[in-house]
């Protein structure tokens, strides 16, 4: 095969993988939702973080007031912040307002889908269906991608499913409201 082939071989592979990570975008009346991924969990774990883009493109303000997932008995919108050096995590009861023309960002570190009492593993390479309320936009079948546990990103697979403990933040005291 000639050079000239085999670059435009490779670019063709390329850019066939990279159309993939923007076929999951759902679209609902204005919000443009993308990016929605979570981590694998380990054996036994009860809780999962699911992180997700939000863009509208509209002229009026959406809010996204609650989630929910089969898989978990208990999904709520979270933000973790900083209060007076504790790092504390609690629900969002009035949900997360999208702007217009805005780009709202659930993260690790941030807003994130909090899902509780997990009926069954999250594992790397598969897709947890979450349902996200909007007040405007209604109901929103998303599905989040498991990346590996030690993901900070979609498409990052975690170190090669390895996760760097001493990067991790230390939740030691950190306090459910």
């Amino acid at each position: 095969m000639s050079k000239t082939r085999q670059t435009l071989f490779a670019i063709a592979i390329l850019l066939n993988g990279s159309a993939g990570a923007f076929a999951d975008d759902v679209k609902a009346g204005d919000l443009v939702i993308s990016q929605a991924w979570s981590r694998a969990t380990p054996g036994g774990a009860k809780v999962a973080g699911g992180y997700l883009t939000i863009e509208n493109k509209g002229t009026a303000a959406d809010r996204l007031v609650s989630v929910s997932a089969d898989i978990a008995g208990k999904a709520e919108i979270h933000e973790m912040a900083m209060d007076n050096g504790v790092m504390k995590m609690r629900p969002l009861d009035k949900g997360v307002a999208i702007d217009p023309g805005k780009t709202v960002k659930l993260a690790p570190g941030g807003s994130h889908l909090m899902l509780q009492e997990l009926k069954g593993p999250f594992k790397q390479g598969g897709k947890v269906p979450v349902t996200l309320q909007f007040e405007k936009a209604g109901k929103v079948a998303v599905s989040l991608d498991v990346q590996g546990v030690g993901a900070q990103a979609p498409g990052d697979a975690g170190h090669s499913g390895h996760m760097d403990v001493k990067k991790m933040p230390d939740h030691s005291g950190m306090k459910m409201k």
